[in-house]
């Protein structure tokens, strides 16, 4: 025990002092930043109540040092995204990777670039690949970095997506799928289709898992605020566990309506940008759940504040989005409420995009990775022929 304490401690003086992995006491610098992008085809294409998804993309940032250790920042791909993080590099080289908060600021220009948009999506994975960076020189996973609450997290499976030929059957057979697995909470889409049609596939999803799993429902703002009114009160007696992105993100007025019309809590935030984003969403006095997304509102850095923000009205975060990076960052804070879980009926590459794959416990959670970083090592024989970029 005293050898493990000695150790420990003699990590986060080297942290705290910038010498890990640097015995000269010299600053590391970043020597540079490069992109790649991967994207391969569904087994089916999903719909959500929106959108199709022909595709999957994995987009990396790697973050070269002269110290030899790289950080691996976990995007959402597109030319935008690349163009700006090349942008970017300028701003970057030479820098002390250590110093999150100073890079974020350099990076964040709302005038030129960031606010919202792909360029803060951009300025997201970057940011990420610096904590990767920097919990790899502590030593240390990321979740233990950022505060450690917890090395277990609820966890429900993402699905419930339109597929050409599921039925109410098909669905059922998948919820049941997922339960298998361990998992004690679902989510499905609704939007896509006739209220009526929804509420169907509704009942269908719960009398498959039965009462004691969570079902969550989840719009992806397909709804006016009068519409999503409609299909909230006739959920109600399915006992949904909460109600995702029912209305247009800037729609603030129509969640407050929906809030005040319906028992069912409504989650919402995947689309919102910085904790300034958050702040304004928190105002309403709507909204139960941050969906909050490193990928998209700022990476690491930002999340962290808007948990913190959250944290203070007594509002509880349950990330939106890859669970590789957010098992972290739920796992880090006392108001992390549920994670996200993406399995192989969304990602034809699941179990093989990583070395290694996160996997539910018995007990319907999930635990990060104990290994320095985020622990997202990718597996490049794997992805190398669905390289794009």
């Amino acid at each position: 025990m005293a050898e493990y304490l000695t150790i420990t401690l003699q990590l986060l003086d080297a942290y705290w002092t910038g010498t890990a992995g640097n015995p000269s006491g010299e600053t590391m610098k970043i020597t540079d930043v490069t992109t790649e992008t991967y994207r391969w085809p569904r087994a089916k294409p999903i719909t959500n109540g929106k959108h199709t998804y022909t595709h999957s993309t994995l987009s990396l940032v790697k973050i070269e040092t002269d110290e030899r250790i790289t950080g691996i920042g976990l995007g959402t791909g597109s030319a935008i995204a690349s163009a700006t993080i090349e942008q970017l590099k300028p701003e970057l080289i030479g820098e002390d990777p250590i110093n999150v908060e100073r890079l974020w600021h350099k990076m964040w220009v709302p005038k030129l670039i960031g606010r919202r948009g792909i360029t803060t999506r951009a300025i997201s994975s970057i940011d990420i690949g610096l904590w990767d960076l920097r919990a790899k020189v502590a030593g240390l996973p990321l979740y233990k970095m950022l505060g450690g609450f917890r090395d277990r997290v609820p966890t429900y499976v993402a699905g419930g997506y339109y597929e050409e030929g599921k039925g109410l059957n098909e669905l059922a057979q998948e919820m049941e799928s997922n339960i298998e697995l361990g998992a004690r909470a679902v989510k499905m889409k609704v939007g896509a289709v006739s209220i009526r049609d929804d509420i169907e596939r509704v009942k269908a999803v719960r009398e498959a898992v039965g009462p004691d799993v969570k079902v969550l429902v989840d719009a992806n703002c397909a709804y006016r605020y009068y519409e999503a009114i409609q299909i909230a009160k006739r959920m109600e007696e399915y006992d949904i566990f909460w109600f995702e992105e029912p209305v247009a993100p800037d729609d603030y007025a129509g969640h407050r309506k929906l809030a005040h019309a319906t028992s069912i809590p409504i989650a919402a935030g995947e689309n919102e940008y910085t904790n300034f984003g958050f702040r304004d969403l928190i105002a309403v006095e709507a909204v139960a759940v941050l969906n909050a997304d490193a990928q998209i509102l700022g990476g690491v850095t930002e999340w962290m504040k808007v948990a913190s923000l959250a944290q203070t009205h007594h509002i509880d975060v349950a990330p939106h989005g890859t669970q590789d990076i957010h098992v972290h960052l739920i796992a880090a804070v006392s108001n992390g409420l549920i994670l996200e879980f993406y399995r192989d009926t969304t990602d034809a590459m699941w179990g093989k995009t990583y070395r290694d794959t996160l996997r539910i416990n018995s007990d319907g959670t999930v635990s990060p990775p104990d290994v320095p970083g985020i622990g997202a090592d990718p597996n490049y024989e794997a992805l190398e022929r669905y390289r794009v970029a």
